[in-house]
């Protein structure tokens, strides 16, 4: 009889999606995958190393299994992903784990194992990425950008639309860069108009991660038209300032990405907008930062996610003057989103006594929890709902709110 084999998921949704096409290959050959480690005779982890945080994350999950393999509670550790492939030498360091295995390529099958909650599931379009930001080491362990062909992709999208689940999230490090591998220029909202009509019996398409300066007209237009994706726009801007944006390699300035955010939310009334920055970039002066910190007070974002600044071997910032202390860092990060907080909850307070489509996700200690239009999944607010009757999970309702939260909000199914 074949082992039983548990599998580890860290890191962001793109690590998820090639932790399902593999448990997908292993149920393909017979193998038993467990959800519960402790069941499993070989476990393998999916590792993140895009920063620090992410690395010890990872070290210390594969250390926990290494005291249960020593233990005997457990006959082998597999370590692969990003953190296996940006380090070469892990094996002299853990010499506990049996093999190490780097990145896997694009999954051009569609053998998938769910690790989803089964009403909602991730498509990645693309691997690697087109963009060269000073501050980001994906190029060097994903390589350059790599679209899925298309037939691929509808394929698992008429898959999705067989399963009939509520959500499908398009994801990529970059999906405005889907097609430039091959054409030159991004082919995102001609694949969307495809997935769209392939997909009559998906509820919410979500777009995660457009960049900045591949947001065309006809892509907004679409989003705005179409009932079915989601009114969210994921536009990661990093920084405001024009010299820090130059020394990360980002290609707009602090003007263009502020008519950016002023078309968008003309084009898509409501529109849902998140962003992600990063504190602390090398020689960043408070000055910079406080007119990062004034953007992000003016601007309101609906969502918005900072990252200290991660200082990675092997790309240019790591080597750029005037590294800044980590308390310094702390500090700045910590004024970010103290000012979020409070923009956050103004945003919400205004859904007082509206109504709104929510998506029932779980049920957790008695009451159940369900998420808007607004919010992706594992990274947004939530919502949670006040019923006097079963809900089914995974099913669309409509909700009146009754209370906000500083991210979160409360409400009564109608």
């Amino acid at each position: 009889m074949k082992e039983k084999i548990g599998i580890i998921t860290l890191g962001c949704p793109r690590n998820l999606v090639d932790a399902e096409a593999l448990a997908g290959r292993l149920k393909f050959k017979d193998y038993s995958i467990v959800d519960d480690i402790t069941q499993a005779e070989v476990v393998l982890v999916n590792t993140c190393a895009f920063i620090q945080e992410a690395k010890r994350e990872s070290i210390d999950v594969i250390l926990d299994l290494v005291q249960l393999k020593k233990q005997g509670k457990l006959k082998k550790i597999i370590v692969y992903g990003c953190l296996a492939q940006r380090y070469k030498n892990l094996a002299k360091d853990l010499p506990e784990v049996d093999a190490f295995v780097g990145t896997l390529g694009l999954n051009h099958e569609s053998k998938r194992f769910a690790l989803t909650p089964k009403h909602y599931a991730y498509l990645k379009i693309c691997e690697g990425c087109v963009n060269q930001c000073s501050y980001c080491v994906i190029p060097k362990i994903k390589g350059s950008l790599e679209s899925l062909d298309e037939p691929a992709i509808i394929r698992n999208v008429e898959r999705f639309n067989r399963q009939k689940i509520s959500e499908l999230n398009i994801i990529g490090q970059d999906i405005t860069g889907f097609g430039m591998d091959t054409t030159g220029k991004s082919q995102l909202t001609g694949l969307l108009q495809k997935i769209i009509s392939n997909a009559p019996d998906i509820g919410w398409i979500r777009l995660l991660y457009l960049h900045p300066e591949r947001i065309t007209s006809q892509l907004l237009k679409l989003i705005a038209s179409s009932e079915r994706i989601c009114k969210y726009i994921d536009l990661p801007i990093q920084h405001i300032n024009n010299r820090i944006l130059k020394a990360m390699h980002r290609p707009m300035a602090k003007e263009e990405i502020m008519a950016l955010i002023k078309k968008i939310r003309k084009t898509i009334p409501g529109v849902y907008l998140r962003t992600s920055l990063i504190v602390g970039f090398p020689s960043e002066t408070e000055k910079e930062f406080s007119e990062l910190l004034e953007f992000v007070k003016e601007a309101k974002f609906d969502r918005l996610g900072a990252f200290i600044y991660s200082r990675e071997e092997g790309t240019p910032a790591y080597n750029f003057k005037g590294q800044i202390s980590l308390q310094l860092k702390q500090e700045r990060f910590d004024k970010i989103m103290s000012a979020q907080r409070e923009i956050a909850a103004g945003i919400n307070a205004k859904f007082l006594g509206k109504n709104i489509t929510v998506l029932v996700e779980e049920k957790q200690d008695g009451a159940y929890i369900g998420r808007s239009q607004g919010d992706a999944p594992e990274v947004d607010g939530v919502v949670y709902i006040n019923t006097t009757g079963p809900l089914e999970i995974g099913k669309f309702i409509q909700v009146k709110i009754t209370d906000t939260l500083e991210y979160d909000l409360v409400g009564e199914k109608i």
